[in-house]
């Protein structure tokens, strides 16, 4: 699993300009199964999402269609870690 932390380096004007596109990019990733949740930061500095694709070659290449990225609008942070207890809410997540 991943959590990839967005860090916005622009205006949130700029960011607010491309928001619905990035909106619709996030709901094209749900679509095929690549995004689990995602939500913003408070304060609003940034987002962060959780994705369960099967490496991070493939992360990165799903992230470089985003348009926040495409237009240097955040930094992209990739941490992964394997999810070794969850609450029964989330035993989906839970990886051996």
């Amino acid at each position: 699993m991943f959590i990839i932390s967005l860090t916005y380096i622009v205006d949130l004007q700029e960011v607010d300009k491309l928001l619905p596109k990035h909106i619709e990019y996030l709901q094209n990733q749900y679509e095929k199964g690549n995004f689990i949740a995602s939500g913003r930061k408070i304060p609003r500095t940034g987002g962060i999402i959780f994705s369960k694709v099967e490496n991070i070659q493939k992360l990165e290449e799903i992230l470089e269609q985003d348009p926040f990225k495409i237009n240097n609008l955040a930094r992209y942070d990739i941490q992964e870690f394997i999810p070794s207890m969850t609450s029964d809410e989330f035993l989906n997540l839970k990886e051996e």
